[in-house]
């Protein structure tokens, strides 16, 4: 990771703007880069449950500083201003509405945040700051339910046949529930400012992530979400059969791949790339806490409600091009990850 650039034979470092920096991966970017050297902005407007417990935690730490600014990335006067305040060298778009619930009880609020918002910050950077590098924090739920695929049911899961390994960035778009379309319209203006305004702006249609600093709920996070479930004796409700199937990333990983992003930005412009655990890191909901259960020694129970709209029965990233492109391939099995996650969820209680 390069965090200086020569300007006119003066050092300059470089400056990274995060939307959404003190929700879970914003928290673990901010950190990671600014442990790095980078002169790091967090934009976040603090609405989100465990925001600002993030965000304490990071002001905490004690050897390295950030820029805070507390903005919506709906308000365009304010995000506009930023750039007129900062030389933003890279952008990392991680602020958004994130759960399919919340969108299909609140449509309107999902268009504006996921859709508007992400406008907002793609004019930003055309109008006052065409070199940045912009990564956007997409969705594996632009390609719909998937429910055109053969499916092959076992006793805790399902799987793709065998002659998909996983979904590639050539499936078809099939935007599902409000969340699909309004992630899935920000993915699409994304690609097109780097079509039309040769900007280099990028999509990473992310899969199931997880890792410390995540408070997750039945709607969002769910791995997260149900180990604090189990640790706090609350009810664990599984909506649908529980053989539904995901690709896990432990949150570094990700980073990883958005720190290589950054700095090939030939490589990625006007791309989209899936990324997630792949077929190796692929677990189910039965599974998943049947490891749990093995982990702490206890059974685990639970109950079944009805399926959500726009649900997958399996999703598993085809990682390919990011590996053939920028060399990346998750570190963390699904196995460490868990382990580390119910550790540190054991440690932080009482930050939930």
């Amino acid at each position: 990771m390069q965090a200086i650039i020569k300007y006119y034979g003066r050092v300059l470092m470089k400056t990274l703007l995060i939307t959404g920096g003190a929700g879970f991966i914003g928290t673990n970017t901010v950190d990671y880069f600014a442990s790095a050297g980078w002169k790091v902005i967090v934009l976040d407007n603090l609405s989100r449950k465990g925001s600002a417990e993030n965000l304490f935690w990071l002001q905490s730490n004690k050897e390295y500083s950030f820029d805070f600014l507390q903005l919506d990335i709906c308000d365009k006067d304010a995000i506009d201003q930023v750039f007129l305040d900062y030389k933003i060298s890279a952008l990392i778009h991680l602020a958004g509405q994130v759960a399919v619930t919340s969108s299909v009880i609140d449509p309107h609020n999902d268009f504006t945040i996921n859709i508007y918002g992400t406008f907002n910050l793609l004019e930003a950077v055309r109008r006052f700051s065409p070199e940045t590098v912009f990564i956007n924090a997409s969705t594996n739920k632009v390609y719909g339910e998937l429910d055109y695929l053969e499916i092959i049911e076992s006793e805790e899961r399902y799987d793709f046949n065998s002659n998909i390994i996983g979904i590639n960035e050539d499936i078809s778009l099939d935007f599902h529930s409000p969340y699909g379309c309004s992630k899935g319209s920000a993915d699409q203006y994304v690609l097109d400012y780097a079509r039309t305004y040769s900007l280099n702006t990028t999509s990473f249609r992310q899969s199931c992530i997880y890792g410390p600093r995540q408070f997750g709920s039945e709607d969002q996070g769910w791995i997260s979400w149900f180990i604090y479930a189990v640790l706090t004796n609350k009810e664990i409700s599984i909506y649908g059969d529980g053989k539904q199937v995901r690709d896990v990333l432990y949150v570094d990983d990700l980073i990883r791949a958005y720190d290589m992003a950054i700095n090939n930005p030939d490589i990625i412009k006007g791309q989209t790339f899936n990324i997630g655990g792949g077929i190796t890191n692929s677990i189910s909901l039965l599974e998943f806490l049947n490891i749990l259960s093995n982990h702490m020694n206890k059974d685990i129970p639970f109950s079944f409600k009805d399926v959500r709209p726009g649900d997958q029965k399996v999703y598993i990233s085809d990682t390919n091009k990011l590996y053939n492109k920028l060399g990346w391939k998750p570190k963390i099995t699904s196995h460490e990850g868990i382990k580390l996650i119910l550790d540190w969820t054991e440690n932080n209680l009482n930050s939930k």
